[in-house]
């Protein structure tokens, strides 16, 4: 490895470590570090942010400004049905949008009351991805949702098994369709390579049960 690319990957090592770092804060103090994002218009969007690829979810805390429009300009929360209510607009849907696009979407909105209003979209708390590790583990609780994290991954999080861990019949409850689905997971096979298809990428909100 060539010193440029040991740089490289030093500074993308620390921006991940440091993300599941803020988010961690979050879950504890209901802080975190900010995605933001801004627009003038519905039509032209700027502004810098954080993550361009990051959708808001349910339960995030948003705040939304409105240069110069105080009474509009407010904290809100991503209801569960991933709507937001604002002032003039009511609901907006927000969920599975980018800081960028709600922004845009709000500006549009405001067209019809403010002259080219001015909007800007910040994420003051990421709560909607999470993972949960539970049972027979050192530290059990909610942990940040990486990119591309896997149950072998999360479980290192955890901080290790307690000696009553049934290590091979460890298990990942996630909610597909309204329904809640188990996918089993071998540890002691997955440590030894085998049977790769159980250790399956993570969804915002799946829980790894040790029994």
């Amino acid at each position: 490895m060539n010193l440029s690319t040991g740089l490289v990957m030093a500074t993308w090592l620390a921006f991940a470590f440091g993300q599941g770092q803020e988010v961690q804060k979050s879950v504890a103090t209901g802080t975190s570090g900010h995605i933001e994002s801004s627009a003038k218009s519905a039509t032209t969007p700027q502004g810098t942010f954080n993550d361009a690829e990051y959708k808001i979810g349910p339960q995030d805390v948003l705040r939304i400004d409105v240069w110069k429009e105080a009474e509009v300009s407010r904290a809100v929360p991503v209801r569960p049905d991933g709507k937001i209510s604002l002032p003039l607009l009511n609901d907006v849907q927000a969920a599975g949008l980018t800081p960028m696009k709600l922004a845009a979407v709000i500006a549009d909105g405001l067209t019809k009351y403010i002259n080219n209003p001015q909007v800007t979209v910040t994420v003051s708390e990421i709560n909607s991805r999470r993972i949960y590790v539970t049972g027979e583990v050192s530290r059990a609780g909610a942990f940040p949702l990486l990119p591309d994290m896997t149950v072998l991954q999360a479980l290192s999080s955890s901080g290790g098994f307690t000696q009553f861990a049934k290590l091979k019949n460890i298990y990942v409850l996630r909610t597909e369709d309204g329904k809640q689905v188990k996918l089993p997971f071998n540890y002691k096979d997955a440590v030894h390579g085998k049977t790769p298809e159980q250790n399956v990428l993570l969804q915002p909100g799946d829980v790894i049960v040790v029994p």
